[in-house]
């Protein structure tokens, strides 16, 4: 184990799994030469060269495009798309071709495609480039989500994800390209898809997140314990497929729930977590399920403005302390 940050862990499962397998490459806009906008994939272009490592021109439809065609001609393309805000651009080519192939020639083609981009709010860049999206993505079959949390997490999946051969949209948080954590040293470290995590056992309610909320949620619970509340915190990773078993697990355990994210309330993926809560345990809640997310606003540009608008640990103790 050593200590790498978040965009290391990327950068070193890239380089891996491209030293691995031949066929992996990593296309995108300033992919190449500037090391992406978050310098994810810095020194990539130098030691693989452009024919690995593709500039793009600014056309997200053209990168998931190139990106399926390359896939079905036997490549496993890693193609980057800026901000999710801009998968909207290139959504034909995600939900009506990437994650309908292989239903549509039934099982003959597989689409080994990996579209990584980021979201979330943290540096000021406003409506357009702080969008939290996922429930988009997590609604269409045919497509797998991943959101890591962590370096060890980041890393781990998104090998798993470029082994797969199914199109999985991997969405990182710019404000945890900075965050370090352990990280094993091993080329072929993994962590399947579909496996929530445990980050913090607890007995008195559970607090379920993915992506930054679980970093927000550990220090609420952190908070909480001093007060006398244990929290444990379920980071999904994976919200397709969900881990249905380790979520229902926790809420037997608890009997209390707190579903935390980002995204706006309306049609996030909370809802769909809740429901399913509802479904299959509802004999075991004490108290209603209490969602904690981000307002039904566009994001602002200016920080007090945007800090006001999404979830904090002080929201996240709040909505503990509203269900006990």
């Amino acid at each position: 184990m050593r200590e790498i940050k978040y965009r290391e862990a990327i950068s070193e499962a890239l380089r891996e799994e491209m030293i691995r397998d031949k066929t992996v490459f990593v296309m995108g806009e300033d992919v190449g030469q500037f090391g992406g906008v978050f310098q994810a994939t810095a020194t990539l272009y130098k030691d693989f060269g452009a024919s690995r490592v593709l500039d793009t021109p600014i056309s997200e439809a053209a990168i998931v495009g190139a990106a399926l065609g390359s896939a079905l001609a036997g490549l496993r393309p890693v193609a980057e798309i800026m901000f999710v805000d801009f998968t909207s651009i290139a959504m034909d080519q995600i939900a009506n071709q990437c994650a309908k192939f292989h239903f549509m020639t039934g099982g003959q083609a597989i689409i080994p495609l990996v579209i990584r981009t980021q979201g979330g709010v943290g540096i000021g860049d406003a409506a357009q480039h702080s969008q939290s999206l996922e429930a988009w993505h997590a609604h269409i079959p045919g497509l797998k989500v991943v959101m890591p949390s962590t370096p060890a997490d980041a890393k781990g999946l998104l090998k798993a994800s470029i082994r797969d051969d199914n199109p999985v949209i991997f969405i990182e948080h710019k404000m945890l390209y900075l965050n370090e954590g352990p990280v094993p040293e091993d080329d072929d470290y993994m962590i399947p898809i579909g496996k929530a995590d445990i980050k913090r056992e607890g007995e008195d309610v559970t607090i379920i997140a993915w992506s930054k909320m679980v970093v927000d949620s550990l220090e609420a619970a952190d908070d909480l314990e001093k007060e006398g509340i244990q929290a444990e915190v379920v980071d999904l990773r994976t919200l397709n497929p969900l881990d249905l078993e380790t979520i229902l697990t926790s809420v037997k355990k608890t009997s209390r729930v707190v579903i935390v994210h980002e995204a706006c309330k309306t049609g996030g993926f909370g809802g769909e977590v809740a429901a399913l809560i509802m479904e299959n345990a509802f004999d075991y809640l004490d108290a209603p399920v209490e969602r904690v997310t981000g307002l039904d606003t566009p994001i602002p540009y200016a920080e007090p403005l945007y800090r006001a608008v999404i979830p904090n640990p002080d929201w996240i103790k709040k909505g503990v302390k509203k269900i006990l």
